[in-house]
């Protein structure tokens, strides 16, 4: 199985001369709704072909419709997309050199067919999920520890007077 870095199977789209087109496209799927069954969205090819789509793709082109209608990018990747480390760190919001030391420690998986490491963008969002996870459990111990020792009250009110 060949290797390939995201910028093989990734695509990016930036609002351009079209914002006009995506507030139209918008405002059409925000008018669609999904909700009735005669009202479902479908894809009308140019030669008449319907397909109707999934509620799951429905909600995926809402969200890229909105994003690109508010000025912002999109990126579209599949989740078995190789990504470089620069990639992967990007995505992280870390710098390269973080990302390289967190992959030599095998807290990441990653692959190295060469002199280049690659990490799965599935493996990046599991990382990434897993790291708030345990963020959100240390500032769980972190509240409870303050509870336990009564911080909260020890603070409020009005700051005491230093003579």
């Amino acid at each position: 199985m060949a290797k390939a870095a995201a910028s093989s199977n990734v695509r990016t789209y930036v609002p351009g001369g079209e914002d006009a087109q995506i507030l139209d496209f918008t405002r059409a799927l925000e008018a669609v709704g999904g909700n009735a069954p005669e009202l479902r969205p479908v894809l009308v090819a140019a030669d008449g072909s319907r397909v109707e789509l999934p509620d799951a793709v429905y909600d995926v082109l809402r969200q890229v419709a909105d994003a690109l209608s508010n000025g912002m990018g999109v990126t579209v990747a599949p989740m078995n997309a190789m990504l470089t480390t620069q990639e992967a760190a990007d995505y992280l919001g870390i710098a390269r050199p973080t990302l390289v030391r967190i992959l030599e420690r095998g807290d990441l998986p990653m692959e190295k067919p060469g002199r280049h490491r690659f990490v799965r963008l599935a493996d990046l969002i599991e990382y990434q999920a897993l790291q708030r996870e345990q963020t959100r459990g240390a500032l769980d111990d972190l509240i409870d520890d303050a509870e336990e020792d009564s911080l909260y009250t020890a603070t409020d009110g009005p700051p005491a007077e230093t003579r």
